[in-house]
């Protein structure tokens, strides 16, 4: 498999859709997107009608079939050596990389209880690579799907990182990757602790306590919950006895 870095061809689904060839962007229809979207999450090869079907459920099965010759239509040039196109089926094209692919193999070796320090990259490019959600403010169920669990890996993933990276004495990267989760969900509790946890690391207690008594505040405005019995532990020490 050609290494995804040196594929002439990119899609990338992470904070919008984006078609890049030799690094430069290319302009492609709204139709076109879409194709290329489905594609690049399915990762496989699609019979056309189960594409057609997919892309516009609304419409006549000879319309959907119309819309998606156009869409093909369009993607000339460039565009078009993104795709392998039989007679019945369609898929992406082997020279062609999804960034979403990179970013969910990092996120499962951070997760993978087997591999050893060395075998994940815990720099910035990482925490980059998961700080955007899958195409955002797209809203066709095949996506939403798609999104939601990418969500949920890359969050899991992100803990996973600054707990890393708190063993390695990055404090300040860790914050990062903790914050960038603490953002994408200001209400999950695993993401407040890693961040808690990054803070009081460094030995900022009072940063660990403002982050606590943040999310106990939202937490209650919001749902009507308090933080559990773990939480609470973790700043047990740095709150004044009436609020314990």
């Amino acid at each position: 498999m050609v290494e995804s870095s040196r594929r002439p061809f990119r899609v990338a689904l992470l904070g919008g859709f984006r078609l890049l060839a030799a690094g430069e962007q290319l302009t492609v229809s709204s139709g076109s997107e879409r194709l290329l979207a489905y594609l690049a999450i399915s990762r496989r090869t699609v019979p056309r009608g189960v594409m057609a079907a997919t892309l516009w459920p609304d419409a006549p099965e000879k319309r959907a079939h119309a819309n998606l010759r156009s869409a093909l239509a369009r993607l000339d040039g460039a565009g078009r050596r993104v795709l392998d196109v039989g007679a019945t089926e369609i898929g992406l094209s082997p020279e062609t990389a999804v960034d979403v692919d990179e970013a969910r193999s990092l996120a499962r070796c951070l997760l993978d209880p087997a591999a050893g320090p060395g075998e994940v990259d815990a720099g910035a490019r990482s925490v980059e690579l998961l700080s955007d959600g899958l195409l955002p403010g797209w809203y066709e169920e095949w996506v939403l799907a798609a999104a939601d669990e990418w969500h949920q890996l890359r969050l899991h993933a992100l803990e996973a990182l600054s707990a890393l990276l708190v063993r390695q004495g990055r404090h300040a990267e860790a914050v990062t990757a903790a914050s960038v989760a603490t953002h994408a969900d200001p209400l999950r509790e695993s993401a407040c602790a890693a961040l808690i946890e990054a803070h009081l690391a460094e030995g900022n207690q009072a940063e660990a306590l403002r982050h606590f008594q943040l999310y106990e505040h939202n937490l209650h405005a919001e749902l009507g919950l308090r933080p559990t019995s773990r939480l609470c532990e973790l700043v047990e020490g740095l709150r004044p006895a009436r609020d314990r």
